[in-house]
């Protein structure tokens, strides 16, 4: 889900956004959960749906969907609404994913972001494509760094990892203030990110300390 949450920034402004861009995550299974998740972060405007009541629940009481509706012309309120407002936002909407795109091409609703190749390669979507659609493909780590969660990371970790983490350093930044909202209420209390060797030594210096003296100091 971080390469995802990558790809999405990767055309983003200099303030780390996506916000007032529409994201079709298409059918709500695990794939489209993760790439909901990763646009909620990024701050994306996100639609998806499913046939099946019992995945969309899911993934309403698991944080991926914030609202669930039952036609895609209810969807399309929330996220007008929020698209103008640049704030993120995501709908599940009840019903077949072929439906649902078939819908937004008769109504002329242009998603700005579209899942991987993958795992959506229908050429109905050759359409949004062709207006200006990216695919959202998994995004590649610079070379060397590396992804580590920890847990149960203390609440003063988001501040001990703000004063190690490069000033410049939006994408992480952005992921520590907003991921623990959206993955879950298992990642409640987990802590995760990607950076280098040098960065991420600090940090576990910083957590080495918290196990040993019961309290984090900035290294």
């Amino acid at each position: 889900m971080y390469r995802l949450y990558v790809s999405l920034l990767g055309g983003s402004d200099r303030h780390g956004s996506v916000a007032g861009k529409l994201l079709w995550t298409g059918e709500l299974d695990e794939n489209g959960c993760a790439l909901m998740r990763a646009g909620n972060i990024a701050g994306a405007a996100s639609l998806g749906c499913t046939g099946d009541p019992a995945a969309l629940r899911h993934a309403n009481r698991d944080g991926v969907a914030d609202f669930l509706v039952t036609s895609l012309d209810e969807a399309l309120r929330i996220l007008k609404n929020e698209v103008r407002r640049r704030q993120a936002v995501s709908v599940g909407v009840s019903a077949d994913p072929v439906v649902v795109v078939a819908q937004m091409r008769e109504r002329g609703v242009l998603p700005d972001l579209l899942p991987p190749r993958e795992r959506d390669g229908r050429a109905e979507l050759d359409g949004f494509l062709a207006h200006g659609a990216r695919r959202v493909e998994a995004g590649r780590m610079p070379e060397g760094w590396t992804f580590q969660a920890l847990s149960p990371a203390p609440p003063e970790f988001d501040r001990v990892a703000a004063a190690v983490l490069p000033e410049g350093d939006e994408l992480n930044r952005r992921w520590l203030r907003l991921s623990p909202r959206y993955l879950g209420p298992a990642a409640r209390r987990v802590r995760s990110l990607a950076c280098s060797p040098n960065v991420m030594t600090q940090l576990k210096t910083a957590w080495a300390d918290h196990q040993t003296s019961g309290g984090l100091r900035a290294p």
